[in-house]
């Protein structure tokens, strides 16, 4: 589903063909197939949007799965789905992660090969908070260039500690979003709470940069590594090398690597790459760019296009080809 300001809206029907029609309009490519044979199927669905989150309720009867291929207008979310009855799951791979009672489910929407709905009847509150502002308290946590899969542990106990309070925000949320509620009325309260939530979900459930929160809970990034992150950004597009950056910083190359290990967990060149990565696929998730890949290579300083092949499929978990290609429409 595409970003907008505050709305409400409201589908339902009575049939499966009619869900899939209905549903492809609002949410891009969508495609659905019943568990079983379906009799009598009935199904609705209720948004409230903001800038931050989106509210989505719906039930249905009878077991559905479906997949929705992203578009050049779908915005990127982490969904939180929040079953009231029957359950949804999460599919990568040969992978299955479930929501259910007393269990919450968290997924990026661009991430599973496909969703299943269950129950007779099915009901699921999906919190979706806008992928910007997860990035952005990431950034915030970790001080670190991140793009790329987070890989969050999918499946929430709410018995826990760390379910508890996520869980516990998380339905403050929605019930301030329901029915044109009051967070809907204040766009500031509404950002504020989105960012909190980011904020918890980012330093209470797993993902790949987890290990980073017990190594420097609290530390402070030195002024001569900051001095060397602003050379870099504002040099990316030029040929850069380490004793050039470390001059830029004050400091010997030795200090720089050793800033770096310490306070970003990773090497400066390292940092550089991931950078010049992001630069990268900003302009391949650009549908009005006209440029050729070895243009855009070339521009970021990658000349070996098959190991830069192999770095971007690793961060991005798709090849250069198919970023293109999914945001033109191939």
């Amino acid at each position: 589903m595409s970003e907008n300001s505050n709305s409400q809206f409201s589908f339902h029907g009575s049939s499966f063909d009619s869900m899939i029609e209905t549903l492809g309009t609002a949410f891009g490519t969508f495609d659905a197939s019943p568990v079983n044979q379906i009799q009598n199927f009935r199904w609705g669905i209720d948004l409230s949007t903001a800038e931050s989150a989106v509210l989505i309720t719906g039930y249905h009867q009878a077991d559905f799965q479906f997949q929705i291929e992203p578009t050049p207008d779908t915005a990127e979310y982490l969904s939180i789905v929040v079953p009231r009855s029957g359950g949804m799951g999460v599919t990568y791979g040969s992978r299955r992660s479930e929501a259910g009672h007393g269990k919450l489910l968290l997924y990026n929407n661009f991430e599973p090969d496909s969703v299943i709905m269950h129950g007779e009847p099915n009901l699921v509150d999906e919190l979706l908070i806008n992928w910007s502002v997860i990035r952005q308290a990431v950034g915030q946590t970790f001080e670190i260039p991140v793009d790329g899969p987070l890989d969050f542990l999918p499946e929430l106990d709410l018995s826990t500690a760390a379910g508890k309070t996520i869980g516990s925000l998380t339905e403050t949320i929605i019930g301030g979003m329901r029915n044109n509620g009051p967070l809907l009325q204040s766009p500031i309260a509404m950002a504020h709470m989105t960012q909190a939530l980011a904020d918890l979900v980012v330093r209470l459930v797993p993902h790949r940069l987890s290990h980073l929160l017990d190594k420097k809970p609290c530390s402070i990034t030195p002024r001569h590594i900051r001095r060397a992150i602003e050379f870099m950004q504002a040099n990316i597009s030029q040929p850069i090398t380490m004793p050039m950056v470390a001059e830029a910083a004050g400091v010997s190359v030795r200090s720089l690597v050793t800033g770096f290990r310490t306070f970003k967990d990773t090497s400066p060149a390292a940092y550089l790459h991931t950078l010049r990565l992001r630069a990268v696929r900003q302009d391949l998730l650009d549908p009005q760019n006209s440029q050729t890949m070895k243009e855009i290579c070339l521009k970021w300083g990658f000349f070996h296009f098959g190991r830069f092949a192999t770095a971007y499929r690793t961060t991005y978990h798709e090849y250069p080809s198919d970023t293109r290609k999914r945001m033109r429409g191939f």
